[in-house]
This record gives C-alpha cells, structure tokens and sequence, in this order.
C-alpha cells in the first residue's frame, strides 16, 4: 500500500478511533505530513520502538504499542514462557501512562499476566523490578532524554537488561508478522483485573530496589560524618528521578539536599527545559543557579527516566562549578568504586572493568593500574548487562563496574540497566569521602588526570531528519568504508576496525582480523598518539555521531588537541 493508500484506511477503518481520525483530517491537505506519517512503519529495532507522538504507522500511538506488544507476547507464548509474566513502567512523558495500560491489556488479552508500575518509576527499578518478580520480560514506556513531542517503548528480557540476540531478532520478526492492527487482541481493565491479568506494584518493589542500593555504599562512616558538611544541588528535570533520588540520599543521612523547584515536578511539557538532557548545558541553568546561592559541592541533574546522570562540581580555587562529561563521571565513580573496594575486602582476581568501543580510553589506564580485566563491548548498556549474565551463567568474572560515555554507569549488579540514582548516591558518597581528605571531586579529577594522563574525549552529532536524512548517513558511512582514511588531521591511521563485516584492518602491514563483537554499523579508527575516532548512526536520533578522543600533557593541552580532531572531524563530512 502507498503512504496514502494508508492514510485513507485509517480513515476509513472502524478500528481505529474518532480522535485519531480527527487528528489525521486536520491534515488533509499536507502531502509532505501525510508523507512522514505513513511511508514507513515506525520500526521495531534492537532498542524497541522510539518516535513522535501523533496519529499514523510512522508514529507513537495506542495502536503501534498494542502492535509491537502482540508481537512481543506472540514471541513469549512461542518461547512457553507466558506464566512468567511481564513487568511494566513508565515515565513522566505525554501518553506514557495510557501507553503502559494500552501494552498491559494486550498482554492480559494473550493470557500473559502485567505487573503494572502504579505511577511513574525510574527505568533502573524496572530492570530490578523484572528479576525480582522472576518475569519473562519488561516493558519501559519512555523516550529517555528526547525532545517532549517523543515517547519510546523499550522491551527487557528476564535477565533485567534491554532485549539482546538471539530475542532482540525474533522479537522483532515476531512484531513484523503482526500486518493487521485489528487482529491485535486487547481486553477491559476491570476484566484483566478480575482474571489476575493485571497487578499494581509500587512500594514493595520500591523498598526492595531501595535496599539493594544501600548495599553498594562504600563509606557509610564518612557519610555519617560528613553529612552535615556536603551540599548537594539536585534537579530530576521534571522525570521520574525526584523521589527515588530523595529518598536515597535521606536515608543515607545526607542533610544539605536542595532540589530545584521549578523542576521538581513530574511534567511531559519539560516547560523549563527544550531538550530534558543532562548532557546539555541548558538543562542546569537553574539548578546552577540554586547551587551559587547555596554554595553548593555539586549540581546533580537525572534525563526524565532517571537513567543518565549529569554532574558539576565546584572548584574551590576559582569558585567555578566546572562540568564533567559522562566520561569524567565515570571514571571518577570506577576510581572511587574500584579503589574502595581494593581498601575493605581486596579486587577479585577475575574482577572487570567494562565499558563500551565509544568510551574513554582512560578506563582503560584504570583498568591497567589496578590490574583487573578490561573488556570493550558494543554502544548500548545492554550489552554490559550482557556480559553480567555471563559471568553469572559461567561462574566466572566478576563485575566491579561498567559505563558508557552517554552519562550511564551501573554499581551493583541489582539492575542491567544504567542507573542514575545509584550513581546519584555514589557521586555525594564520593565527595563526602574527598572532602574528609580535603579535596572536591575536581581535586580528586585532577588527581586522576596527573596519574593517568590527561584524556579528553568529546561528539559530534550531525541531524539528518527525514528519508533523504537517512540516506545520507547511509552515503557518509559507505564512503568511509569503502576509502579508508590513511590520517584524520595530524594523526596516523593505525588500526581501522569495520563492526559491521567483523574485521580490524592493521593500516601497517594489512593484516585483517576479527573483531569478536556482533555485527553493528560502526567504524573505529585507532590513531596515532593514543587518539581515537569513531562513526556511527544514533539507534534512537536520526543523527550520525562522530565519538573522538585524544591524550594531552595538560587540560590546556588537551582541550587544543580535541578541538583541533573535532574540526578535522567536521572537515571530513563537509569537504
């Protein structure tokens, strides 16, 4: 069928409502929204679905959730793993608590029993939450740190992390077959209710997520001694992060937590915010602002599914609150964790590091330092969560710590997820640590950066929206395959490594090995210097990312050298 041979069947079919028929008539006369909304089917990837909220194929709707959860509870019942049940939460976003009922009575239409959030919860509880009550699967309504007109729908297995082979592809087959919306089943609330189809969950669960974090506090006598000295600025960006985060660090017995009011409250509008992304300078303004007045030791933000965690911290000397990237963090979380851990009980011998191919190489010198295994995986915290399983099912390996760039880490292995409130209670954990030894966490930064060098890595997005956008970042990363680059500005190209085809291509002697990663569109680049580029499509944006990174001799040094790669990375597109 054409886009608007679609378009009219949607306005024809009875299956579909008033409201969305409404919705689709008022653009009746705009062939290019007609276009958009109907030429393609919202895609169900490896990360679920993700998109606009609006009437159509292409859209976030009830209809494209019941859709993508008939083919997920198709996938359970072939699997015989229907009595298990399916956990479900959501977040503070347009739609997200009529989207998680809409995808739990699909589930109770099919026999499959919903373990419903009774309001909004952090992504990192629902991947507790899905081992906990022993389900077969999890299902997270949110479009993370996305624009408001957005909302997702991510899909966990029963090992508590997102969906990874061999389901990620038969889920997504499974939801393929489904050609018919109005063969979706569905049922009433008050019935799935009635047959036990439909349970509420809420403090129990909380309580027990809660407990598990408690656990992986490293210091709690420092915390008892310093909590009357740290002051903590905390924003959850209208998401899902203001209670969870709350409550933790009030039960830990920190005192001095100020939390920015005009963003307190859960709002899908993200009214002080364009963009409710940690990662943005945007989204601290006010909490920058409420830490000056409070004389704050660090600014804390969580994205709207409290799993990214953003941070600034002050620098006593120049009074400046200085920001650190998902990098800095992390680094700064695997020292603290890492080195305690080596001071109370001593690292495992079969202890690990894990971090993903677009992360910091100063992991890896961390890694070195204490003498523990580092292990490289694929762009997405699923497949850390991976590896976790792995260690389990194996009864070897043991995991000490795990981060992306993207402003995600994991303490614990209580959740297969990123986990911004466990890292929210280890980052103040932390600075009351260093302030009893007299430092900030900026002190404790730069003691970092003079004993593994001074590592700065940065991105850059390009936004190509749009069927033409898509091509386009097709082109720019089959060009690159296809004409190797032999330098990237001053930098020798020493190694290139192709995901997709499985290989690492030595620039030297054109020796060819495999990778040892499943298959993915990324190309790395390992340079000259101890710099690094790498290029691949966003899986949720319709954005190519360009990840580099570079070792300087001091923070000046290396804020000219990464800025120096970033321009010759610019060049490589436009020129």
């Amino acid at each position: 069928m054409s886009y608007m041979e679609l378009y009219k069947e949607w306005l024809e079919n009875p299956y579909f409502d008033n409201k969305t028929k409404e919705e689709l008539r008022a653009i009746g006369g705009n062939e290019k929204e007609i276009e958009d909304r109907f030429y393609t089917e919202l895609e169900f990837g490896t990360a679920g679905l993700r998109g606009v909220i609006g009437a159509g194929v292409n859209r976030m709707n009830i209809y494209t959730v019941r859709k993508a959860t008939q083919g997920l509870a198709n996938y359970i019942i072939k699997q015989g793993k229907q009595a298990q049940g399916v956990a479900i939460a959501y977040d503070s976003r347009r739609m997200s608590p009529e989207f998680a009922d809409e995808a739990a009575l699909c589930l109770g239409a099919n026999g499959i029993k919903a373990y419903v959030f009774e309001s909004l919860r952090p992504t990192p509880e629902l991947s507790f939450a899905v081992r906990e009550l022993k389900c077969i699967a999890g299902i997270n309504i949110t479009a993370s740190h996305n624009p408001p007109e957005y909302n997702g729908y991510k899909v966990y297995w029963e090992d508590g992390a997102q969906i990874t082979p061999p389901h990620d592809s038969g889920i997504m087959a499974e939801v393929k077959a489904v050609t018919d919306f109005a063969s979706v089943k569905t049922m009433d609330k008050d019935e799935a209710v009635k047959a036990g189809l439909y349970q509420v969950i809420g403090a129990q669960i909380d309580d027990k997520y809660i407990g598990e974090l408690k656990k992986q506090v490293k210091n709690p006598d420092v915390i008892k001694e310093m909590q009357k000295d740290i002051k903590i600025v905390y924003t959850p960006l209208h998401g899902t992060g203001n209670i969870p985060a709350r409550r933790i660090l009030k039960e830990l017995g920190f005192e001095n937590v100020y939390v920015v009011p005009e963003q307190e409250l859960p709002d899908g509008e993200f009214p002080t915010v364009s963009y409710p992304n940690p990662e943005s300078a945007e989204a601290f303004e006010l909490a920058l602002k409420l830490a000056k007045e409070k004389d704050a030791d660090l600014v804390l933000a969580t994205d709207p599914d409290a799993d990214r965690l953003g941070v600034y911290v002050k620098d006593t000397k120049s009074g400046e609150y200085i920001t650190l990237t998902g990098n800095m963090s992390g680094c700064l979380l695997a020292e603290y964790e890492i080195s305690q851990i080596k001071e109370k009980t001593g690292i495992p011998d079969d202890g690990a590091l894990i971090k993903t191919i677009v992360t910091t190489n100063m992991a890896d010198a961390i890694a070195k330092y204490y003498n523990i295994k580092l292990i490289e995986v694929l762009t997405g915290f699923k497949y850390i969560g991976q590896q976790i399983l792995g260690f389990e099912n194996n009864g070897k390996g043991t995991y000490l710590f795990g981060f992306e760039e993207s402003y995600g880490c994991l303490i614990g292995t209580h959740a297969r997820d990123k986990d911004a409130i466990v890292a929210t209670m280890a980052l103040c954990e932390a600075a009351a640590y260093y302030k009893k030894q007299g430092k900030t966490l900026w002190d404790a930064m730069i003691d970092m950066y003079e004993r593994y060098g001074y590592y700065k890595d940065d991105v850059k997005s390009i936004t190509m929206k749009g069927i033409e956008g898509l091509q386009k970042i097709q082109d720019i990363l089959n060009g690159l395959r296809e004409n190797t680059p032999k330098t990237v500005g001053k930098y020798q190209v020493l190694s290139a490594r192709d995901y997709k085809a499985d290989t690492i291509k030595d620039m030297a002697t054109g020796e060819v090995k495999p990778t040892g990663l499943p298959a993915s569109n990324v190309l790395y680049y390992d340079l000259s210097d101890d710099a690094w580029l790498c290029v691949r499509p966003s899986g949720t944006e319709p954005k190519v990312k360009f990840y580099y990174g570079v070792k300087g001799t001091s923070l000046e040094d290396a804020q000219k050298k990464s800025a120096e790669l970033g321009e010759q990375v610019l060049s490589m597109i436009n020129g």
